[in-house]
């Protein structure tokens, strides 16, 4: 049969960037599928398609036996002599599906399967491209709301961007541009969903990669983060070189470096903490900006660390809502209690 698809599969091909292939085999499968109601003795359904030939043929080979057993692969002689009238027992006859059969099921393959498989391969695509850069910032224009999230354009591919990953101050509205991290990326059952947060840790380290050349070269590293999103963060960090303050570097002139993420972050304070080893001198630097007396480790076991801070001290170090106190404990991975020093006043 001649069919006229080639220019349509080069169109799609180019349109959707897909392989011609992909869409060739798409043809092809759906053809097989078809095609079952009228090669309904569970033949194997073989297919020949040439489309930049413009030939099409979908057949079954069965051999001519006289007392046929499995109706999928033979076929009786008086059956076989009315496709190929010199056939005998022992040959193999092809049943071709009629033409108009068949110009029927193609014209519904090419409309509706091809499609889907070219949806199919295009979201397998979006899924290949986004994979590799998770953790990595994108800015994407907000396209709409649904289900407590926000669609961003990033590029041609649509994103998700949860409601609950924006920051208490974010405030979009459609065709703002959103800067986020790739949190997620997720193969579902209706195609890939890349996930971007503002929330997430990974946001914060890309941000201090981005703005600090000593940590995007690698010669500080970041050991860990921890945020309370929108009112404060602690990173931990250790410099490779003995010669390079890595708090310092991370802060910058007038703390301008700190002062543009902090800005980006709607006014959330980022301190830069020196990570340490040994848990106690950890601690103490985890719970900055607040000054710590004396630190005594009351229980190793439990992992537990009581802080004394003077009287000045005690609001600064247990922080508003007790986030400073928090987020060091977090950091350190040890309860850390907040003691008042005893004065002779």
């Amino acid at each position: 049969m001649k069919v006229n698809v080639w220019n349509t599969i080069m169109q799609l091909s180019k349109e959707r960037d897909v392989d011609p292939r992909v869409i060739i085999q798409a043809i092809e499968e759906s053809l097989r599928v078809a095609s079952a109601r009228f090669f309904s003795q569970n033949e194997k359904v073989q297919v020949l398609f040439k489309p930049e030939k413009g030939e099409l043929r979908v057949f079954a080979v069965k051999r001519v036996t006289g007392n046929p057993q499995n109706r999928a692969e033979e076929i009786s002689p008086e059956e076989a002599h009315r496709i190929s009238p010199g056939a005998a027992e022992g040959d193999e006859v092809e049943l071709d599906l009629p033409a108009d059969t068949l110009g029927r099921i193609a014209a519904q393959a090419a409309k509706q399967v091809i499609f889907q498989k070219v949806r199919d391969a295009e979201q397998e695509k979006i899924y290949e491209e986004f994979a590799p850069r998770l953790g990595e910032i994108v800015t994407g224009i907000v396209r709409r709301a649904e289900n407590d999230a926000f669609v961003l354009e990033v590029g041609r591919t649509e994103v998700i961007f949860p409601l609950r990953e924006k920051l208490p101050v974010d405030e979009f509205q459609r065709g703002d541009m959103v800067k986020a991290v790739i949190s997620q990326v997720i193969r579902g059952p209706k195609g890939p969903q890349i996930i971007v947060s503002r929330t997430s840790p990974r946001f914060l380290a890309k941000l201090l990669e981005t703005e600090i050349p000593e940590i995007a070269n690698g010669t500080i590293e970041i050991k860990d983060i921890v945020r309370q999103a929108g009112d404060r963060a602690k990173v931990a960090v250790a410099s490779r070189e003995r010669d390079i303050d890595p708090i310092g570097a991370c802060i910058g002139v007038r703390g301008n470096r700190i002062l543009a993420i902090s800005k980006e972050l709607g006014g959330e304070k980022v301190d830069i903490i020196q990570w340490a080893s040994n848990p106690g001198a950890y601690a103490k630097a985890a719970l900055s900006p607040a000054k710590v007396e004396k630190l005594t480790l009351t229980e190793r076991n439990e992992k537990a660390i009581e802080a004394v801070v003077a009287k000045d001290q005690l609001s600064l170090a247990i922080g508003k809502k007790g986030i400073n106190v928090k987020l060091a404990s977090r950091l350190v991975g040890w309860k850390i209690s907040i003691v008042q020093e005893q004065t002779n006043e």
